[in-house]
């Protein structure tokens, strides 16, 4: 007779995020963003949704001005500037597990356009909102 087992899967389940603690969460990712990754990006959008907690980077792009051709992009470049300003890049989903430091996290992948389950740079598959930070945040090295 075959016996069921438990298996926790990071990846899955997950409880919603209190409302209490996501001003805390938030706090923590910004402050741990400004003071590890200054000057990389323009500001940094931290949201929550039921289990989950989306986090985006704005950067200031890099447009060439003598490269720059307005009929290929149909806009000017200062609009396209303004416009890339304004488009996020999203780091990681972070899904909460009920313990502020107990956390797992997918990348969202542009090719497919989804989030992708991925380990943290410890080999986890569970760490805390700065360690996701710190992983994801190969989105913004230059």
């Amino acid at each position: 007779m075959a016996r069921k087992v438990w298996v926790f899967d990071p990846q899955s389940g997950g409880i919603n995020i209190p409302d209490r603690i996501k001003p805390r969460i938030r706090q923590r990712i910004l402050d741990h963003a400004n003071k590890h990754y200054s000057g990389k990006f323009n500001r940094i959008d931290v949201r929550f949704r039921g289990k989950f907690c989306y986090i985006d980077a704005y950067t200031e792009p890099f447009v060439p001005v003598e490269d720059y051709d307005p009929d290929l992009f149909n806009e000017s470049r200062e609009e396209h500037i303004a416009r890339l300003r304004n488009t996020p890049t999203h780091l990681c989903r972070l899904r909460y597990f009920g313990d502020d430091d107990r956390w797992s996290m997918s990348f969202y992948t542009y090719s497919r356009e989804i989030y992708e389950p991925c380990v943290f740079d410890n080999g986890r598959w569970e760490g805390t909102p700065e360690e996701a930070f710190d992983t994801s945040a190969v989105y913004l090295m230059e």
